[in-house]
């Protein structure tokens, strides 16, 4: 087969990031979810299954509102970084063949605040991708009006 080089095409830059970034967050997620599903009542499993639901029921209907302070309580983590992207693993994929996909606020505000000299430009924009965050997080914090679990 011929070698693609995955680094030099920008159109590949994003699928890259994005997998990497499942492939890194997976196995921490699991653990979580592995030990909010460990905290479930065997009781609950065993009285769905005498009242005779399959395994696809016990999940929906035992697994799932059992866990779900769990997830909503990993999604409004990443909801705070959702303007975020992370500038390590941006930084270190990036090259001059890829800038043109790879370029991201953290980056720039990288190379305008600290190769340029500008730091109030790098400090404002850095202040206001953290306002934008925490309005998210705020505004994505009502769920507990639904679930009963939430942040604060």
């Amino acid at each position: 087969m011929k070698s693609i080089f995955f680094m030099g095409k920008s159109n590949l830059f994003v699928p890259m990031f994005v997998g990497s970034g499942i492939w890194q967050g997976v196995g921490w997620s699991s653990v979580v979810y592995i030990a909010a599903l460990s905290g479930v009542s065997p009781e609950l499993h065993e009285s769905a299954l005498i009242d005779g639901a399959n395994k696809f029921q016990r999940v929906w209907h035992v697994d799932i509102p059992s866990i779900l302070p769990t997830i909503i309580t990993m999604f409004l983590l990443q909801v705070g970084h959702l303007f975020s992207v992370g500038f390590d693993k941006v930084y270190l994929m990036q090259n001059p063949l890829n800038l043109s996909t790879s370029e991201v606020i953290s980056t720039y505000t990288y190379k305008r605040g600290i190769l340029d000299g500008d730091f109030s430009f790098a400090t404002a924009v850095g202040f206001m991708e953290s306002t934008i965050n925490f309005l998210l997080l705020t505004a994505f914090n009502r769920t507990k009006m639904v679930s009963g679990s939430g942040l604060w």
